[in-house]
């Protein structure tokens, strides 16, 4: 509910506060006295298109707070909780319009974008007149209000439309990956053939790279090793044994001399020994065959031949193959798979279908119960030969199921139906927009709707019909109209009086909350025009009573 508007320094304002109540607000007020200056504030305070420049003449900014009260359940509270606000129990909004053109927006005192306030905004306040309606007008949001007003879960056709979709791409993408690799198949064929003669291992090619050095490097060094070998097998062995048998004759006469160069030698053919062992252990790991080096090269060769061929390095050739391999597969079993796809698209499509019709059938169900409403709204309206009709059509297929929706109208009986902004005049079109938002809004109290000399053009026992149905939708709601008709205007819950004055030399406009005495001189000003007479004040008395 809109609780305060605070307008500082817009148009012909200066200063103004306006404290709005539940039920019926009615803004009187003669013709160019300020009342769609009202409009165009909390229009600029909700981000509204609207004028360009708002900023009062002489002053530095213009400045518009707007407060809101928010019952649990609002939708305003998931606008603001995905925007990054806490839920608050309480909104207040504040826009500020600088003379050079740049506006502000503000939600609870943090600056947002425009976008956000006005996401915020539909949540909170809707508009309507003749020639300013939000939505009523518009053919593509018939369907968003039936849905509305028959309160339609369509998140079954959402998720079957979901996955018609989805089973639709994926035939696709496995039409276009099976033609793709039926161009292919030869190449591929031949590849997994050689790959699979090959046979290449994850880590071959640098083994056999490690193993081809190390045979080249041994044609180098065998000759040094094996002259090596022979030079310690020709006799250093039975030398050092011959001088250790000597000297160990002598060395009992040496009384210890020798016993340290006995030691020594006994070292050395140990050391000997190990050296020979050593040797001869490196001459076996020389030792390989003449041809042996030459395979080991031909098949390092053609495994870094084969990835060069693919563009792959030798340690991949293996997931290369294996790729190949399933790609293959695809193409052999390529016909089955695409049935099963084709199955499960058709079964989605009928899922949809189903999903779809059944919507359409609540969608049928609920245009005869809404024109059934509408009925019984429009006869206390004086307008019990008008007949009000919700087309139901085919549409487009889409998320939201497979209808068209339209409203329509016929204004006298026998007379063609068609939609309501060419059909109806002026006052007619006024009384269907009512009529039409008193049955859309039955199930959703707590909106705020501001209606805008959405009676003009009426007037009588039909401008009292249309106070009576505003009345009756302000039960549930808060409503705000700006009104010339004495019979609305006396079926407000809370008046004000919008008043244009000349204050040292400066036109502006503000806003009077009427007691009841001023009531009664204001309705009678309505009733009479510039002379108010004692028989348009007992008038006014009696619409008021």
């Amino acid at each position: 509910m809109l609780r305060t508007l605070d307008i500082r320094d817009v148009l012909i304002i200066d200063r103004l506060t306006l404290e709005f109540a539940p039920g019926l607000n009615v803004l009187t007020g003669e013709t160019g006295a300020g009342k769609s200056i009202l409009l165009d504030a909390l229009g600029f305070v909700l981000g509204w298109r609207g004028r360009a420049e708002l900023v009062r003449a002489g002053a530095a900014q213009g400045e518009v707070v707007a407060e809101f009260d928010l019952p649990p359940g609002h939708a305003a509270r998931a606008v603001l909780l995905e925007a990054g606000f806490d839920d608050p129990e309480e909104l207040i909004l504040r826009r500020v319009n600088t003379a050079d053109g740049r506006k502000t927006a503000y939600i609870n005192d943090r600056r947002v974008s425009t976008e956000v306030l006005r996401d915020l905004s539909d949540t909170l306040v809707e508009l309507h007149g003749q020639h300013d309606d939000r939505g009523l007008l518009n053919p593509r949001g018939h369907r968003n209000l039936l849905d509305a007003f028959a309160g339609l879960d369509l998140t079954a056709v959402r998720s079957a439309w979901r996955g018609q979709a989805q089973a639709r791409e994926a035939l696709t993408t496995a039409r276009t990956a099976l033609t793709r690799a039926q161009v292919e198949e030869d190449f591929l064929r031949h590849a997994v053939a050689e790959l699979d003669k090959l046979n290449p291992e994850p880590g071959e090619e640098a083994s056999l790279d490690t193993r081809r050095r190390a045979m080249q490097a041994a044609e180098r060094i065998r000759s040094d090793v094996q002259r090596a070998h022979a030079a310690l097998g020709e006799g250093a062995e039975n030398a050092i044994s011959d001088a250790m048998r000597w000297l160990g004759g002598a060395a009992d006469k040496a009384e210890g001399r020798l016993d340290g160069a006995l030691a020594a030698l006994g070292r050395v053919l140990v050391e000997l020994g190990e050296a020979q062992d050593g040797i001869e252990d490196c001459l076996r790991g020389l030792d390989f065959r003449p041809g042996d080096l030459e395979q080991l090269e031909e098949r390092l060769f053609a495994i870094r031949a084969m990835a060069r061929k693919h563009s792959v390095l030798a340690d991949d050739l293996g997931s290369f193959a294996e790729n190949a391999r399933a790609r293959l597969a695809a193409i052999d079993g390529g016909a089955a798979g695409l049935t099963k796809l084709e199955k499960a698209q058709a079964e989605a499509e009928l899922a949809y279908q189903r999903e779809a019709m059944a919507l359409s059938k609540a969608r049928k169900a609920a245009a005869i119960r809404l024109d059934r409403a509408m009925a019984a709204e429009l006869a206390p309206l004086k307008m019990e030969r008008a007949v009000f009709t919700t087309a139901v059509s085919n549409g487009d297929p889409g998320p939201d199921g497979l209808d068209a929706v339209q409203f329509t109208v016929a204004t006298n009986p026998g007379a063609p139906a068609g939609a309501l902004n060419k059909i109806a005049s002026g006052g007619e079109l006024s009384r269907f927009l009512l009529a039409l938002k008193v049955c859309l809004t039955a199930n959703t109290p707590g909106l705020t709707m501001i209606f805008d000399e959405i009676d003009r053009g009426v007037g009588g026992a039909t401008a009292d019909a249309v106070g009576r149905r505003l009345k009756a939708l302000a039960s549930t709601a808060q409503v705000l109209v700006v009104t010339h008709s004495p019979q609305v205007a006396a079926l407000g819950g809370h008046h004000w009086r919008v008043e244009k004055r000349v204050t040292k030399g400066q036109t502006l406009s503000t806003v009077v909350p009427l007691a009841p005495d001023a009531r009664i001189e204001e309705i009678a000003r309505m009733l009479a025009g510039d002379r108010v007479t004692e028989a348009a004040r007992d008038a006014a008395r009696a619409l008021l009573d």
